[in-house]
This record gives structure tokens, C-alpha cells and sequence, in this order.
């Protein structure tokens, strides 16, 4: 298991229901990238960008589900797994609550030296829809060219 300093860009397009056009998100930030059997692993801080400083993102891909852990300011745990609902405790330092997650697609590409993938998702609270969301990341080998979306 070597750990690899990658180049993480990341984009979230989120359509609030009853929103005119939905939000998008881009940014890139350093990280660092590790294979360890049947996992990918992608590690990176957030920032004031991401309205979460002070939280450490990690971002497993596994061969049929991707887990977005968040420790620090935000804690979260999020499991993708393509056809089927979840749920997470989003605590935040104000408070918690607890929200459904509806994974319809997941299309992932990784290798030793990155991939790709991309994850299509509703979030809901309450059994009631909030938002329609696709998250898809892109890290590259520093210095390299091989690439990895998530």
C-alpha cells in the first residue's frame, strides 16, 4: 500500500426541488490517493471554499460502493451503493439530523495510478425528497498523467 500525492478536482451539481437551476460546486484541492486490496482510497482537507474547514474527507471506493467519511468540524458517513437507500447522521456543530440517501447510479473507474467515477444521488429528509445530486471527482498523479474521478 503506497500513498501517491494526487490532484483532487470535484464538482457537485445539486437541483433543490423548487429551485430555477440547480447549484454546482467545483474545486480542487490536494490530497493523497492508496489501493489496498479491493479498496481506493482518496484523502484530502477541506477548506473555507467548501464551507468546511477544520474536516478531513476521505473517500473510499470499494467495487460496489463508494463511503464518504467526514471527521472534524462535520462529521458524516455516506454510503453509495447503486439501487439502494441509506441513511447518515450529518452532525454539525449547531446540531444533527439524520438524512436519506438514494443512490441511482454509480460509474467508477479506478486503477494503481487513478480513475475515475461519478455518483448520482437524492438526498432526502423526512421520507420527502430535498435535492437531486451527481458528485463526480477527477484525481491525477502529481507530476503524472494518469487520472481518477470520483
Amino acid at each position: 500500500m503506497k500513498k501517491k500525492d494526487v490532484i483532487i478536482s470535484m464538482q457537485t451539481v445539486q437541483n433543490v426541488d423548487g429551485a430555477e437551476k440547480p447549484d454546482t460546486i467545483s474545486f480542487m484541492t490536494d490530497g493523497s490517493y492508496m489501493f489496498d486490496g479491493d479498496e481506493w482510497s482518496v484523502s484530502y482537507d477541506e477548506s473555507e471554499i467548501t464551507g468546511l474547514p477544520g474536516t478531513r474527507t476521505t473517500v473510499r471506493i470499494h467495487p460496489r460502493e463508494i463511503v464518504v467519511d467526514r471527521a472534524g468540524s462535520l462529521t458524516s458517513r455516506m454510503v453509495f451503493r447503486e439501487g439502494e437507500k441509506t441513511s447518515f447522521l450529518y452532525e454539525m456543530p449547531y446540531g444533527s439530523t439524520t438524512l436519506g440517501l438514494d443512490t441511482r447510479k454509480i460509474v467508477q473507474n479506478f486503477n494503481d495510478g487513478g480513475g475515475t467515477a461519478e455518483v448520482e444521488y437524492v438526498i432526502d429528509f423526512a421520507r420527502s425528497p430535498v435535492s437531486r445530486n451527481r458528485l463526480t471527482i477527477d484525481v491525477r498523479q502529481t507530476g503524472g498523467l494518469n487520472q481518477c474521478v470520483i
